[in-house]
């Protein structure tokens, strides 16, 4: 039976760990796949009135057609910083301003974007892994000194050192699966 310090421990690395998870999820959203999708930019920081901010925080994004991205902006003046923050945002996209919201043509992905784009995703999902890794590291470092300065039993100490690699591997695994689904998304035509 594991020691109640050791739960909060393993507690607290799965909390981090799904908060790592949730970091990654939020990264495969800004990745482009085969459509068009709000999330592709959001996180364009668009400066207006003095201060840096996200897209998402002075407009609202909207994704009417596949290959069609629509931004209205709650303040018209928005209008020409939001375009100049796209277009400089290398991501490849023109946006079109008319006066009242800002229209941006997504065009299709050639095959050697999408390969470009598979790489990205696996880089950040190997970036991921790192930082779950990481996690278990300290974690497990916490349990070796919890075994030190409280006198825990061997068998304690590995029980807890099994449950949280357990633990790990669940969570890489989960990136592995996103990973694979963003994948196909991706290369799909």
């Amino acid at each position: 039976m594991v020691d109640e310090h050791i739960k909060s421990i393993l507690a607290e690395a799965d909390d981090t760990m799904n908060k790592a998870l949730d970091h990654f999820l939020g990264e495969m959203a800004t990745i482009r796949a085969g459509r068009a999708t709000p999330g592709m930019v959001e996180s364009v920081r668009v400066e207006f009135y003095g201060s840096v901010m996200p897209l998402n925080q002075i407009a609202s994004v909207s994704a009417p057609q596949h290959d069609l991205l629509v931004i209205q902006p709650w303040d018209k003046n928005a209008l020409e910083p939001i375009e100049k923050a796209i277009q400089t945002s290398n991501m490849g996209l023109n946006p079109a301003n008319d006066g009242a919201l800002i229209r941006i043509p997504v065009p299709p992905l050639s095959e050697e974007r999408r390969k470009d784009l598979v790489k990205t995703a696996r880089a950040r999902g190997e970036d991921a892994k790192v930082a779950i890794r990481n996690i278990r590291r300290h974690a497990k470092d916490g349990i070796k000194s919890l075994h030190e300065n409280e006198h825990l039993p061997e068998d304690m100490r590995y029980e807890g050192e099994e449950k949280l690699q357990k633990l790990t591997d669940d969570h890489i695994q989960k990136i592995d699966d996103l990973l694979d689904r963003k994948e196909a998304e991706i290369m799909e035509v």
